[in-house]
């Protein structure tokens, strides 16, 4: 295993990560996707930024540049490249996501952002029905190397059309791939993979991860889709957590720790491919699951891993699996509320001693 240390976590990566040497420095999960995303635009004069707002500035008196996405992702890549490279878009989803289809299968890598990936809604078809079946559909002569940002989850206060996590509704899409890193180290090197892949990536960001800060790497480098990171290892229960939900996974892990309670917390990177290998070897070693994910029960991921451990690890199991979701409920817009709709560290802790204790 390697190591990457984040402001009081530890986060292991599996040692088949890039191998990476030289400077490195604390930077936030935003700073280490803009990181990427610049890096590959200076190597490679195909890929271009379309969305709104993802330069800002254009006819406007005053500071150039000026947004960078609405959570700035995007801020200082304008001015480097220019215009043609980093498109502001109308407010048309369905246009956005048609335009980096089209230009994707004609040579270009686009990275299209969705302001929040709520809105996909707006383009399904040409996300599901289009870039998603372009290879199968020509006889895997076409290629669709496109990447779609989009902000996911609850937290900030948004309302419910701004805080939906619908990772499930795309991993269930054959075509796509769907990348959900928890830290800024996994961030860049899962974008860095992104934008090179052949094929369309849907790459979700979980909106109250963009603060957060560990050590990335200063050069470029690329994790690898559909393996797993362990950032805890442990013999008595198996915690799967996605996104966001790998930060709860970890504070239970180590408050259960000090109890002499080890745990191990996998998380995915990648729900689709989902290195579900990881999960059953796991599994066979601990004989319990929690899946954690903020993401609606029904037809949800946390459902979907459970079921593949059913399914092909039942004789590995000693209790129940328990999943630990949200409601099946719109994301509250109270305060209060939305603090109790989203899984937190206690609701994992209930979880862990409940399936130790059966």
């Amino acid at each position: 295993m390697s190591t990457v240390h984040t402001k009081g976590t530890e986060m292991t990566t599996n040692s088949n990560d890039a191998k990476i040497g030289g400077k490195t420095s604390i930077k936030a999960y935003r700073e280490a996707l803009n990181d990427a995303i610049r890096e590959e635009m200076r190597r490679d004069p195909t890929v271009i930024v379309l969305g709104e707002e993802v330069s800002g500035g254009a006819g406007c008196d005053g500071q150039d540049d000026a947004y960078g996405g609405v959570f700035g992702v995007t801020k200082g890549l304008m001015p480097e490249v220019g215009r043609e490279r980093v498109i502001d878009t109308p407010i048309s989803e369905a246009a956005i996501i048609g335009a980096a289809a089209g230009a994707a299968n004609n040579g270009l890598r686009p990275i299209a952002e969705l302001m929040f990936f709520d809105f996909i809604g707006v383009s399904f078809d040409q996300i599901f029905n289009q870039a998603a079946k372009f290879r199968y559909m020509f006889g895997g002569k076409s290629k669709t190397p496109m990447v779609i940002r989009g902000t996911v989850g609850a937290g900030w206060r948004a309302g419910a059309q701004h805080s939906s996590i619908l990772h499930s509704v795309v991993t269930h899409i054959p075509g796509l791939k769907v990348v959900m890193p928890s830290n800024a180290y996994d961030a860049k090197g899962l974008m860095v993979q992104a934008i090179r892949d052949e094929d369309p990536v849907i790459f979700l960001e979980h909106k109250v991860m963009y603060n957060n800060e560990c050590e990335v790497p200063d050069e470029q480098y690329a994790i690898p889709f559909g393996e797993a990171a362990f950032p805890r290892q442990g013999k008595d229960v198996t915690i799967v957590a996605i996104s966001n939900m790998v930060t709860h996974a970890i504070a239970a892990a180590d408050i259960l720790a000090k109890e002499g309670i080890t745990c191990d917390v996998i998380d995915p990177r990648t729900v689709s491919p989902l290195d579900d290998e990881a999960i059953l070897e796991s599994v066979e070693v601990t004989g319990r699951l929690v899946v954690v994910d903020e993401g609606n029960p029904r037809c949800g991921l946390a459902s979907d891993i459970a079921g593949i451990v059913a399914e092909k690890g039942f004789f590995s199991l000693r209790a129940p699996i328990r999943t630990v979701t949200a409601p099946h409920t719109p994301v509250p817009f109270a305060p209060e509320l939305e603090d109790a709709y989203v899984p937190n560290v206690d609701k994992v802790l209930a979880a862990v001693r409940d399936v130790l204790g059966a």
